[in-house]
């Protein structure tokens, strides 16, 4: 238990360095801003308390908008997605559902059922924190647009993470 609280506050604070350090500098053609900090959200344990996800979710939003100057933009994405992820994870439930100590890592759920999870959290992400952003639907294509390469991008990003990160055998 000690160690993987450990890991995860770890993994907190190297995410959020990364994102104001290095990502946030990141804008390729007006179009792609690579967002990784949610990712410590998204690897939290399957049966975290919903409480407890969405005070983390705050946390970790609010310490990019510090940094990144966006009036609580990340905080609100951020707790969108912890009270989305709930719902995404029963989406992707396999038919005998999770064990009790479930941790969500590509070792124990697999490349494709991580890719499915990444994509579809990373773009409801996205999509609240870039309409948040414009706050207006003049702009719908440009934004969705902005959305869906942005979220290629981040999990690209993030599955190459995971990847270096995560050294044991993965499931196909």
């Amino acid at each position: 238990m000690l160690p993987e609280v450990i890991k995860s506050v770890l993994r907190f604070f190297l995410l959020i360095l990364l994102q104001v350090v290095l990502l946030n500098k990141i804008r390729f053609a007006g179009y792609i801003n690579p967002f990784v900090y949610p990712l410590f959200l998204l690897l939290l344990p399957v049966r975290i308390p919903k409480t407890l996800l969405l005070i983390l979710a705050f946390i970790t939003g609010i310490s990019v908008d510090i940094f990144s100057d966006t009036l609580g933009m990340h905080a609100a994405a951020s707790v969108f997605l912890g009270f989305m992820r709930p719902y995404i994870i029963k989406l992707l439930a396999p038919r005998d559902g999770y064990d009790s100590d479930a941790v969500i890592s590509l070792k124990q759920m697999g490349i494709l059922w991580m890719v499915y999870y990444l994509f579809i959290s990373i773009f409801l992400h996205h999509l609240f924190l870039f309409y948040t952003e414009v706050f207006r639907f003049n702009d719908f294509g440009a934004t969705f647009l902005r959305v869906c390469l942005s979220t290629i991008t981040s999990v690209v990003i993030i599955f190459i993470i995971l990847l270096l990160f995560d050294k044991t055998k993965v499931q196909r």
